[in-house]
């Protein structure tokens, strides 16, 4: 029957093909994954063979980056086109001036509300995390016609939820047992729900910002799915459980839910074949923020590649992303991009694919011309700038062509050349007095003030 559906569909296909000008987007975003968890940017312990393909059949950006070193912020900066100089969301929700979370509010523009204008369907399943205090800033009062996760951070932590959002209704998931991993697997119903919004919108331009929760702390698998870890005879690393319901063999949890999570892209990139718009869509892969799970100091996965740091870390280990695009017969298959790009560049980028305007003056560039190949029509950024202000913070990083400031404001000033020490190993500030001089400058400009978000040492309350 299956088959018979899907051969129908296909002829469909065809005929809806003329009329479906716009193309759709596609935007997957992991929680918590490294660098060099994948295998296309030399991953070499952890199977991630669609996302090889992908990468294969598409084009890798080396040197994109995130729009924070933790999540909040980072998605703020995806969903609204701003860096965290400018962006409404700074911070993860209890890193603020006074201890009350910021959500994103009625007067930020998404990229959801820019794609609406142009009659896209939207849709967010998974880890939304802009909305802690279940106003305005939920998704769809932010352009998202429907919505299946989680809105806050605290609730995103476990795979066995006992309750999860659909639109603006919390769903009792009865069977579920958070504290004894017992139920439906979170990954389980987020990917069902992402297929389920591709078959009732495939005929229709549509936005799908699937946003799992996979590998974020807790690491926990159903156990069927580390079969093959198991097999590789790694050294246990020992989880502890608390807070985090992590099951006992980390590297091997680890590895198994990136890969679980490599299958589910395959499904998606399945389904859009079946209905015969794959040519017409564009999917980005990408991750929120460095890795959290590898141990620098004794490193097994080798998360970060070859850089330096991790998540909370303005250090290449703890922004740099792995970045994968494909676009059948638009992008180039098997290729490959020194452009600098960030997270604030989606907002422009997706406008540009569905021919609108972004409604506010924003940070984000558009890097469609270097995803067609058009290198000599993209825009580059004078600078980019980040801001951090937990724990170690607050922290500021710059970065203009292949030299890269790094600021612990009060404390001290890095300067490294990401051209001859990619690594970030060698401070070559005294060097360069002239360079650090002239991003200090830039660091005067590239800011804003914002009451919940001052520049000083932050205690968690």
């Amino acid at each position: 029957m299956r088959k018979l559906l899907l051969i129908i569909v296909a002829i469909t296909s065809v005929l809806f093909a003329t009329a479906q000008q716009k193309p759709n987007i596609i935007f997957i975003l992991a929680d918590d994954l490294g660098y060099g968890d994948v295998g296309f940017n030399g991953g070499d312990k952890i199977l991630t063979p669609v996302l090889d393909k992908m990468a294969e059949e598409g084009m890798v950006f080396n040197r994109h980056y995130s729009g924070s070193t933790v999540c909040g912020p980072s998605r703020a900066c995806l969903m609204t086109g701003f860096h965290t100089g400018h962006s409404p969301v700074r911070e993860n929700p209890r890193w603020t001036k006074s201890g009350k979370p910021v959500d994103l509010a009625n007067h930020d523009v998404t990229v959801a509300e820019e794609l609406k204008k142009a009659g896209y369907a939207t849709a967010i399943v998974g880890k939304w995390g802009l909305a802690e205090n279940l106003t305005h800033g939920k998704p769809n009062n932010q352009g998202f016609d429907y919505f299946f996760g989680f809105n806050r951070h605290g609730a995103a932590h476990h795979y066995y939820p006992e309750e999860i959002f659909e639109n603006n209704e919390l769903l009792k998931l009865e069977g579920n047992v958070m504290m004894d991993k017992k139920g439906k697997y979170s990954q389980d119903m987020f990917i069902e729900k992402a297929l389920g919004f591709i078959d009732e919108n495939h005929k229709k331009p549509f936005f799908l910002y699937f946003a799992p929760t996979i590998p974020h702390y807790e690491l926990t698998i159903p156990e069927e799915q580390k079969e093959y870890y198991y097999q590789q005879d790694w050294p246990l690393r020992k989880m502890k459980m608390g807070h985090y319901r992590n099951d006992e063999n980390g590297h091997v949890t680890y590895a198994a839910m990136v890969s679980r999570l490599d299958k589910d892209v395959g499904l998606i990139i399945e389904r859009l074949k079946e209905y015969g718009i794959d040519d017409n869509t564009l999917v980005i892969f990408t991750s929120d923020n460095g890795h959290e799970y590898d141990n620098l100091k004794n490193e097994f996965l080798n998360s970060n590649g070859i850089f330096r740091g991790k998540k909370r870390d303005l250090y290449e280990g703890g922004i740099r992303m792995p970045f994968v695009a494909r676009w059948p017969d638009k992008i180039k298959r098997g290729s490959a991009t020194n452009h600098i790009s960030a997270f604030w560049d989606f907002l422009p980028t997706a406008c540009d694919i569905a021919g609108v305007k972004p409604t506010a003056k924003i940070d984000g560039l558009s890097y469609l011309p270097t995803l067609l190949g058009k290198n000599e029509a993209q825009e580059k950024h004078d600078y980019m700038y980040w801001e951090f202000n937990e724990r170690q913070g607050p922290i500021q990083a710059i970065q203009k062509g292949s030299w890269k400031l790094v600021k612990f404001v009060g404390v001290k000033t890095e300067l490294y050349s990401l051209k001859d020490d990619p690594s970030e190993t060698t401070d070559v500030s005294e060097k360069h007095p002239e360079m650090v001089a002239q991003l200090e400058e830039l660091l005067k400009t590239a800011r804003t003030e914002h009451p919940e978000f001052p520049l000083v040492k932050k205690v968690r309350k």
